[in-house]
């Protein structure tokens, strides 16, 4: 079934929706944002992605795309100004290999950091401490040009940017007295960029014609 534009179910909140939604809207593809609650999904969403996680885009011909960063490549692939997907110093392959580390050690620390209650037996200052590894590895990186991959964002920065983001909110206060300058002005950048700004808009949560999905209000 062929939709009019593609649909993009997002959690606001989300990094890893976030990151599509930047992606998407610095290539300039026009799709429509459909704005989900998750613990009350709409089963639109849910029988176009059983998984059931965002983001989720669904394309005009019905096919869907339900990796962040694969709807990242598909919509540079279409639209790059900006040449995100060509870093201006270093290989593809190590920008990749660094969004990688992200979405794994990072992330298994990020969470067990920010939200310890989810898991057994679990020291959140441990997690954090090694998250920090992570992060005086960025900092050395934006040390050199002011970004993760020279002197303009690279998908890299912008994969990476809602991670580091998440992480420093959980106690800013700690994060802001970290010796790591580089990475705390890389972060302030972004987060007062007009591109996040854009992005961090807010929009009703969806619902289904059946009803289906929590009553339309802001989030």
């Amino acid at each position: 079934m062929r939709i009019a534009s593609p649909i993009l179910y997002t959690f606001r909140r989300c990094p890893y929706a976030m990151r599509a939604r930047m992606a998407l809207y610095q290539s300039g593809v026009e799709c429509e944002h459909r704005e989900v609650k998750l613990a009350d999904k709409p089963a639109s969403m849910l029988r176009a992605s059983p998984k059931g996680t965002v983001p989720v885009l669904v394309l005009h011909n019905g096919e869907v795309i339900e990796e962040s960063l694969d709807i990242m490549h598909w919509a540079l692939e279409r639209s790059d100004r900006e040449k995100w997907l060509r870093p201006q110093t270093g290989r593809s392959d190590a920008m990749a290999g660094l969004i990688a580390d992200n979405d794994g050690s990072f992330k298994a620390d990020l969470d067990r950091y920010k939200y310890p209650n989810r898991y057994v037996d679990v020291d959140p200052l441990q997690h954090r401490d090694r998250g920090l590894g992570f992060l005086v590895r960025l900092d050395s990186r934006i040390r050199e040009a002011g970004h993760l991959f020279g002197d303009r964002t690279s998908l890299a920065d912008i994969a990476i940017f809602p991670f580091v983001r998440q992480f420093a909110h959980t106690d800013i206060d700690w994060f802001n007295g970290l010796p790591l300058p580089a990475l705390q002005t890389w972060l302030a950048q972004y987060l007062n960029s007009e591109l996040f700004r854009a992005i961090m808009a807010k929009r009703p949560v969806w619902v289904d014609a059946d009803g289906t999905g929590e009553s339309s209000r802001p989030v």
